[in-house]
């Protein structure tokens, strides 16, 4: 087929393709946003080793994409990256500097990586912004990673001022959705949440929550963030990092949240909140007032939908769901 007048295709390699956000914009290209200029590629571990350079320009080689979107990551919960900081550290740095150092050598014309809230400084004041990101140590428990990801903001300076690069990375808050991991030892507060919920109503026990219930989050659909990560890609133009989040009026505390997966899985037992267990960080807010200014009219789907729909997910993909 001819390409419409005026337009170069895009070719659009997408690592860390089958996590959480991969399948998200797999969906959302699917269902109608992709558009006939752009080849989407997924990719995964199975593909290659992205700590391993060689791996990592035979992947480039191979598929000679024009834009990135870069995902991959060794993410962990809280406990994990406790334990293994230095190991996150050096994966982590390893695979960001091999996919941009072969993304630059390659020629690619636009890079988007994805950092991470937990980035940000430990000892902050509120609203967290953009320009806030190397002001100071970040939290001690996860140390490794977030440095690493802090990295990619100095690499995406320095491949622009040296070479030109259009490489910049965006700074999502707690996204959740389906194909997310559900493990309660391990994953994340939301999904966690989900699968105890999942667990009380088949076993008929009530449902424990760890803490208080009272630290609030900002709360992001992946679905949602699907879609602007394909805005952040097309007409983005800044190497400065920009934070993908509901306003700070759409912070939800762990109770509604527990709540809101309770009304949706239809539980009808008992909730108890188990405050011998760590709250960890009370909130992290972040400003989203770079994105409105430049998406004033992006419509977020409202939390309680877009809990349903992941629950609903979850319910029907129990026995294929990461957990």
């Amino acid at each position: 087929m001819a390409e419409p007048a005026g337009t170069k295709p895009k070719r659009i390699l997408v690592t860390g393709g089958t996590g959480l956000v991969g399948r998200a914009i797999e969906k959302v290209v699917a269902d109608g946003e992709g558009r006939p200029d752009e080849e989407w590629i997924f990719v995964c571990s199975k593909d290659a080793d992205l700590t391993n350079a060689a791996e990592t320009r035979a992947l480039y080689e191979k598929y000679r994409p024009t834009h990135v979107i870069h995902l991959a990551a060794l993410v962990g919960g809280l406990f994990k990256n406790i334990k293994y900081n230095l190991d996150f550290w050096r994966r982590n740095v390893h695979i960001n500097d091999n996919v941009l150092h072969s993304a630059y050598e390659f020629g690619v014309q636009k890079v988007v990586s994805c950092l991470s809230t937990c980035i940000f400084p430990d000892k902050t004041t509120y609203p967290i912004d953009e320009s806030m990101i190397h002001n100071g140590p970040p939290h001690s428990s996860n140390f490794g990673y977030s440095y690493a990801k802090r990295m990619i903001d100095v690499q995406n300076r320095g491949y622009f001022e040296q070479h030109g690069c259009r490489f910049t990375a965006v700074i999502p808050t707690n996204v959740f959705g389906p194909h997310d991991n559900y493990n309660i030892e391990d994953g994340h507060v939301l999904p966690g949440l989900i699968h105890k919920v999942y667990l009380a109503k088949k076993n008929g026990t009530a449902l424990t929550v760890w803490g208080t219930g009272k630290p609030r989050r900002q709360f992001i659909y992946s679905l949602d963030l699907a879609r602007l990560f394909l805005w952040v890609l097309r007409e983005y133009d800044e190497v400065e990092p920009i934070i993908l989040s509901v306003g700070e009026e759409d912070e939800v505390s762990i109770r509604e949240a527990a709540e809101s997966v309770v009304e949706a899985m239809d539980f009808k037992g008992e909730l108890i909140f188990d405050t011998t267990k760590s709250d960890g960080q009370f909130k992290k807010t972040a400003s989203n007032g770079k994105l409105r200014r430049c998406l004033p009219d992006f419509p977020f789907t409202p939390f309680k939908q877009a809990v349903k729909e992941t629950c609903d997910w979850f319910n029907v993909h129990y026995d294929i769901a990461r957990k």
